[in-house]
């Protein structure tokens, strides 16, 4: 299995001088499973370089996997440049909005109108499709199994575990692990505390031995607690998560868009000085960086 990373970098693009070495796309990942087939994660502004560079692929399919519906990870959508050729599929697999009632086509169908595009969906010429999927029933693409897993996120965010041919990769979009939100003193302390223990013995379960994670790795140490309830993780919130499920590599992404590349990797540094590797080892820690490439 392959990944290649397309976009890195969390909230809105950052291109610039001070972004160019770890890049400042927003998030999209490009998943080859052993028989080449083509799994995408999130369709960020990341997509629009990976289109260019599956133009000497066509005809294709493409299997697009939106972790959640916030615009750094679907705004690349409709610049998608497969989606304007004719034979192509695009399949696009995501969550059941229960906000409002429809399914993962709302992703495209509220992008594509006409306020914010100049081009409709029936004017595509790809073929469109559309998986709505449901939290931990996994669905088959190609080889690959993949297992969408419920996060923590303050909109409907899926966690993708994929395994195919005795390798396994899971991505958890933007994901900030479950906290309780009663003081020790209330009376519903004890209660939510089972919840949130049970919530993250899932996740951890979920995540258990893949041999890479993706994780969303966005505050400091000193960042998280004023982001407290904003949906994101830190380097020490995924580190640990790396360490608890046994994951062989961890690499961090969504990078702050206001951290160059110089503050990134003096971020980075320390959260390795405050995390050093326990005694047994522990994952390889990377940071993500825009066009690596990565096989195992």
């Amino acid at each position: 299995m392959k990944i290649r990373f397309w976009g890195v970098r969390g909230s809105i693009a950052s291109p610039g001088p001070k972004t160019v070495r770890y890049g400042g796309n927003t998030t999209c990942i490009e998943v080859r499973t052993d028989s080449n087939e083509l799994l995408i994660l999130d369709a960020g502004t990341g997509i629009f370089p990976l289109s260019h560079a599956l133009l000497a692929e066509m005809p294709l399919t493409a299997n697009i996997l939106i972790s959640h519906s916030h615009w750094d990870h679907i705004q690349g959508l409709p610049l998608f440049v497969p989606n304007f050729i004719p034979g192509n599929t695009l399949r696009l697999h995501g969550a059941f909005d229960p906000v409002s009632g429809n399914g993962v086509e709302q992703v495209m169908a509220v992008q594509l109108q006409y306020s914010y595009f100049p081009v409709r969906e029936a004017e595509l010429k790809a073929r469109m499709e559309y998986v709505t999927l449901m939290p931990g029933e996994p669905v088959q693409v190609g080889s690959a199994k993949v297992t969408p897993v419920l996060l923590n996120h303050p909109v409907i965010d899926f966690g993708y575990r994929i395994d195919c041919d005795g390798k396994s990769v899971f991505f958890t979009g933007d994901h900030e692990p479950p906290y309780n939100i009663y003081a020790p003193e209330d009376a519903e302390f004890a209660e939510y505390q089972q919840f949130v223990d049970e919530k993250q013995e899932g996740i951890v379960n979920a995540i258990a031995g893949v041999d890479v994670l993706i994780a969303d790795t966005s505050y400091t140490r000193q960042e998280f607690p004023a982001k407290r309830g904003w949906g994101h993780g830190s380097y020490d919130t995924s580190i640990a998560l790396a360490r608890q499920a046994k994951v062989k590599t961890l690499f961090c992404t969504h990078h702050e868009p206001t951290r160059s590349d110089d503050a990134l990797e003096a971020a980075f540094a320390q959260a390795l000085a405050d995390n050093p590797q326990p005694p047994e080892g522990g994952p390889d820690i990377r940071l993500a960086r825009e066009g690596e490439w990565f096989e195992f």
